[in-house]
């Protein structure tokens, strides 16, 4: 009975069940998310089909796009004309087993055997071989990760149940238009003759697949093959890492200066654990931004942003409208190196505001810019974000809102204590009025009065502030803030 159990948790779990997971959710061995700046891939499974591979290659035809489509080796064998024609108009080939079986109830010769014999049909056809293979459902066993040295393994980011009738054109066109954006991998069907799919469900891809394309190319979108979208995944990746490691090493420097400073002057020493802590959290923040998928802000190394759904309560703004669960939203984020440089020059929670102010000041015709690239920018509801900044930021338009009751509040005012024992020499001090945790919207409306603008003052690097009373510190708060622009 024991022997069992560990074969059936090993089957589960090492065997099927955790390469699956970690491709789907991690990308581990797999391809599934571009890093491109205008390009989309279209994948097409199951095919191909005498009725609809066919129209679908004409409808890319007429417009000059290029997809890549994943072949059952059966049907390929039956419709070597409809394979051929896939090759010479440009598109990628790749392979999708023999028959349309699970890789999980196969034994790894047995889906070795497919996949060569994929290879085999497709070679014969178009004198060359397939680069890609995308195992049917997407499901890995560990066995196919052996075969990555010839076979680059394939998933997606969105799939929209396009192999049932019932969805219907209309309604798969607009999930699918909610998730058009470059580097997106589109998982689509132009067959409907495997198990679990319906037959005529196609002429439903087509449809739909016919106002994307007319949709993307308003947005300046590419339509390309899977091939290309990985050559140039693989670029913005090495390019990436060059401007990361530049980065690295001005903030590292950065940190050494601050460090010098803050040891020179009068407040508190920046010990070894301290300065372990700080490094442990720009790791944190490198990690973060990986994760989530953080671009910078203009040139600026001290935001960068992410467009995501807003899942919050309503908001009502002052133009009447409201913010609502599901709308799109701009949300920005502060670069902690930046943040810590702040808080080491600063002498009081009012300073850091103040600083804070002028530097988003400085860059919102940059958010507005930003604003005006985006491929989905009239869909997007306004800017936000959770911020320290209480007091001020509505002198230069944004909406401030208390956060609801509830563990996200409680977390964020607790990060935020530590984020201050962390950035300011004298740690977490209490008093400190103008630092509290707070949500700030601008809608897009109001951020496009500051395209083109140049704000007030923009921000730059102060020497450590003389020290000043609170009344002082106070007052100069109250005169930045009155005198800043309304966006």
């Amino acid at each position: 009975m024991d022997r069992i159990l560990w074969w059936v948790f090993y089957y589960f779990s090492i065997y099927a069940f955790l390469p699956g997971f970690f491709s789907r959710v991690f990308g581990l061995r797999a391809f599934r998310r571009g890093l491109t700046d205008r390009e989309i891939s279209l994948t097409f499974d199951d095919g191909p089909d005498p009725r609809y591979t066919p129209q679908l290659l004409d409808l890319l035809k007429e417009h000059g796009a290029k997809a890549t489509f994943f072949v059952v080796g059966a049907n390929a064998e039956k419709y070597p004309d409809i394979v051929k024609r896939i090759h010479d108009e440009g598109h990628d080939l790749g392979i999708h087993n023999y028959v349309h079986r699970s890789n999980w109830i196969m034994r790894p010769k047995t889906v070795k055997r497919q996949v060569e014999r994929t290879s085999d049909i497709i070679y014969g056809i178009t004198g060359e071989r397939p680069r890609f293979y995308r195992p049917p459902w997407g499901i890995i066993n560990i066995f196919d990760f052996a075969r990555r040295s010839s076979l680059q393994i394939v998933l997606w980011t969105s799939m929209f149940g396009d192999w049932k009738e019932k969805v219907g054109a209309d309604k798969l066109y607009r999930k699918m238009r909610e998730k058009l954006g470059p580097g997106q991998v589109f998982l689509l069907h132009d067959c409907g003759e495997t198990f679990g799919a319906d037959p005529a469900a196609p002429a439903n891809t087509i449809q739909a697949v016919r106002r994307i394309l007319e949709d993307g190319a308003s947005l300046g979108l590419r339509f390309v093959g899977i091939g290309e979208m990985i050559e140039l995944t693989e670029r913005a990746k090495a390019e990436k890492r060059k401007k990361a490691e530049a980065k690295l090493a001005v903030k590292k420097k950065k940190l050494a200066s601050i460090g010098e400073t803050a040891a020179a002057s009068a407040g508190p020493r920046v010990g070894p654990f301290k300065r372990a802590v700080v490094a442990v959290w720009l790791l944190w923040e490198k990690l973060f931004h990986l994760v989530f998928r953080l671009k910078p802000l203009g040139n600026h190394d001290f935001m960068h942003y992410r467009v995501r759904k807003y899942s919050g309560p309503a908001l009502k703004l002052q133009d009447g409208s409201e913010l609502r669960r599901g709308d799109l939203i701009m949300e920005l984020h502060f670069d902690n190196a930046k943040m810590y440089e702040i808080g080491m020059t600063s002498r009081s929670a009012l300073q850091i505001a103040i600083r804070l102010i002028r530097e988003v000041e400085g860059i919102l015709p940059d958010i507005a810019l930003e604003m005006e690239r985006l491929p989905q920018r009239d869909e997007v509801k306004a800017i936000y974000g959770v911020t320290m900044i209480a007091k001020g930021a509505e002198t230069i338009g944004f909406e401030t809102f208390e956060l609801p009751r509830g563990w996200f509040a409680s977390l964020t005012n607790w990060y935020l204590r530590l984020l201050m024992r962390v950035i300011r020499p004298g740690g977490a001090k209490k008093g400190s009025g103008a630092i509290a945790a707070r949500t700030v919207v601008m809608t897009r409306e109001r951020l496009a009065g500051w395209r083109g603008r140049v704000p007030a003052a923009r921000t730059v690097r102060p020497k450590p502030p003389e020290k000043r009373s609170k009344q002082a510190e106070q007052e100069a708060f109250d005169e930045e803030t009155v005198h800043s622009p309304v966006g």
